[in-house]
């Protein structure tokens, strides 16, 4: 079949280097994509939330496929547009209702549905202009350190933890009255801060069965040591080592389950990634937050280690059969480590001309991920402020981090800024 990916990340160039090697795959094609997805795909220079523009491209090139790696085309409807379309609605789409994105494009709705099936979570509660004094004397009265979120899509932007009253306070103030985020801030979210390690769990389903096809642990800050500002993510590994069986019990019972049973209760159609971001609190699992599709950079850690047919689990998503599927991993390691922009996640320059090494050159099971990058002539540029990924196998995760590393130092641009400590409490 023909299949269409829209994106143009690291998350995106890997899903696009899973499907490729399906046979169920005969022609691929990745909108906007980037230098990377080229080498596994074509490229077609079109915006995923222009949907009138998908439909052209998925009629001209004959598609029997759409997989959506962002957020915003589904928080936006794509999945209703092609359903409700004659000559799309036999297209598969491998993503939720705009409905039932909600789940991430909102927080206030994702809270609300997980007090309702008894998901846990932490406490929260939400203001908007008209009860902003409630929320003032809220944050007054509240415990520190203090979460604040911006209700709707805010690019990965909108959470904040504020560590003292008069910063939460000022944060509730920029978020309301001075529209921090726009419309995404006009309701806020202000939640308990829950002390622990954040994970991820990444379940593919058809809102009846369901199947777990990876997990991971993220690297947010922009300094090693866990320290310096918050970024989209600095690097990632897999297998974690106390997601162990009793942990992942506790996450498919309390968490997974509820929350597809919540989906049917609710006849929220759900066709997809769903990613449970995580909060391991002494053993015990919460849920911080959903979203409606595969994170970056765990995608580049879960891809390389899932070893069925990506492609065969969405047919069979669709058909029916995912129930039947069998899901099998690479016992192995892998670390990834995100190559950033000089002066991001602040300002950073991009057209940075960057230095590859020979695709042969590269280890046995290493891979280069694109993420921010664009072909110019003959020269590959930086695009973006995470720039790309270097995944790794290893017997451990410090031996797969240490592998990423050295290939890491054959890749050069100007300004190249990267994490050496990926993985450091599993050393």
């Amino acid at each position: 079949m023909n299949i269409l990916l829209l994106g143009s990340g690291g998350r995106e160039h890997a899903l696009a280097w899973k499907m490729s090697q399906s046979h169920h795959c005969d022609n691929l094609y990745i909108a906007p994509g980037n230098a990377g997805t080229a080498t596994v795909g074509t490229n077609l220079s079109l915006s995923p939330t222009d949907f009138n523009a998908v439909k052209k491209a998925c009629l001209n090139h004959q598609i029997s496929m759409l997989v959506v790696g962002p957020e915003e085309p589904l928080v936006k409807g794509i999945y209703d547009f092609f359903q409700h379309d004659p000559e799309l609605q036999q297209i598969i789409v491998v993503g939720p209702s705009a409905a039932a994105a909600q789940l991430e494009g909102s927080k206030a709705f994702s809270k609300q549905f997980m007090q309702r099936y008894g998901i846990p979570t932490a406490a929260y509660a939400e203001f908007t202009a008209l009860n902003y004094e409630e929320g003032r004397q809220y944050i007054a009265n509240h415990s520190l350190p203090v979460v604040l979120k911006a209700d709707g899509l805010a690019a990965g932007k909108g959470v904040v933890i504020a560590e003292t009253t008069a910063e939460a306070l000022e944060t509730f103030e920029s978020m309301i009255q001075n529209k921090r985020f726009g419309a995404a801030s006009e309701k806020v979210v202000i939640e308990q801060f829950l002390q622990g390690i954040e994970v991820s769990v990444f379940v593919l389903t058809n809102g009846n069965a369901w199947h777990i096809i990876g997990h991971a642990k993220d690297y947010k800050r922009i300094g090693e040591g866990d320290t310096g500002l918050n970024t989209g993510g600095m690097g990632c590994v897999s297998p974690v080592p106390f997601m162990d069986k009793a942990f992942m019990t506790k996450v498919k019972e309390r968490i997974i389950v509820p929350t597809i049973q919540g989906l049917q209760a609710e006849s929220l159609i759900y066709h997809g990634f769903i990613f449970f971001g995580l909060m391991n609190v002494a053993g015990e699992p919460y849920v911080i937050e959903y979203n409606c599709r595969m994170g970056d950079p765990e995608t580049e850690v879960v891809m390389p280690r899932l070893q069925t047919d990506l492609v065969a689990l969405f047919a069979a998503m669709d058909n029916g059969t995912l129930e039947d599927a069998n899901i099998s991993f690479d016992p192995r390691a892998a670390a990834t480590v995100m190559a950033v922009s000089g002066g991001y996640p602040g300002d950073y320059e991009k057209g940075k001309p960057i230095h590859l090494p020979e695709a042969t050159s590269l280890g046995k099971d290493q891979f280069i991920f694109h993420a921010g990058t664009q072909q110019q002539g003959e020269n590959i540029i930086t695009a973006g402020g995470r720039v790309l990924t270097v995944t790794s196998f290893g017997e451990t995760i410090s031996a797969a981090a240490s592998r990423s590393l050295e290939l890491l130092h054959s890749i050069d641009f100007e300004g190249m800024n990267f994490r050496r400590d990926i993985g450091y409490e599993f050393e």
